[in-house]
């Protein structure tokens, strides 16, 4: 199938994912992820109408900035972020959605203090506690948003997080922790954040996720085919 076949049929999953839910379709965030993806296939995805885009390595990003800016795309930073490597992406990236230690998100608030802005983030949950992951842990997950909420110029969006590979049926639990979590977080009222977004469930389990609360789905494989 071609990519805007992939894209089509992925937004009517979607959509009746988000009507089982009971929300509407247009509530879900379709981020296109273009990990290892050339820009004539970027563009076609984004003709047959994706607008949010996910990388996942900074030289990457950087690479097809002039691209995205161009076409006037969400432009997110999913994969994990060093810290020596924020000030390449800062003033460029709508949502970094891999805060997942204080320092990364000290580093982001020093630099977007200096330059008169706010960098919208989301804290990175490593919610099946797996040791080669990264995120943090479901009971530091406070804590961080608490302790990211007192600094200046970065703001806490949400969660997001990369579960088990379990399949469609073996990773719902984790779903289901991650949107309790997120529930929890939004109900203690932390002055400054805003917990808008709910990022997981990708191209394998992504209509399990938006069943079990997710609002933000980053779906690459299903869309581009495979990369490699």
């Amino acid at each position: 199938m071609s990519i805007r076949e992939n894209y089509l049929r992925i937004v009517d999953n979607v959509a009746d994912a988000a009507i089982r839910s009971g929300r509407r379709p247009e509530d879900i965030e379709i981020v296109a992820v273009t990990k290892f993806v050339d820009i004539d296939r970027i563009h076609q995805a984004i003709e047959a109408g994706a607008y949010s885009v996910g990388e996942n390595r900074v030289q990457e990003f950087v690479d097809k900035l002039p691209f995205f800016c161009e076409h006037n795309v969400k432009k997110n930073i999913i994969g994990q972020l060093q810290t020596n490597k924020v000030k390449y992406v800062l003033n460029h990236c709508d949502l970094i959605q891999s805060v997942d230690r204080l320092p990364l998100a000290e580093e982001i608030s020093k630099r977007s203090s200096t330059m008169g802005i706010i960098q919208d983030v989301l804290i990175e949950v490593n919610i099946g506690d797996e040791v080669q992951k990264g995120g943090i842990r479901v009971a530091d997950a406070m804590s961080l948003v608490t302790a990211v909420s007192e600094l200046p110029g970065i703001a806490v969006k949400g969660l997001m997080c990369i579960p088990p590979v379990l399949g469609e049926s073996g990773v719902r639990k984790h779903f289901a922790a991650m949107r309790e979590l997120f529930l929890r977080i939004a109900a203690s009222d932390i002055s400054g954040v805003r917990m808008r977004y709910l990022s997981m469930g990708m191209s394998g389990d992504y209509i399990a996720a938006i069943e079990e609360g997710s609002n933000m789905v980053r779906i690459g494989t299903a869309l581009f085919g495979s990369r490699y």
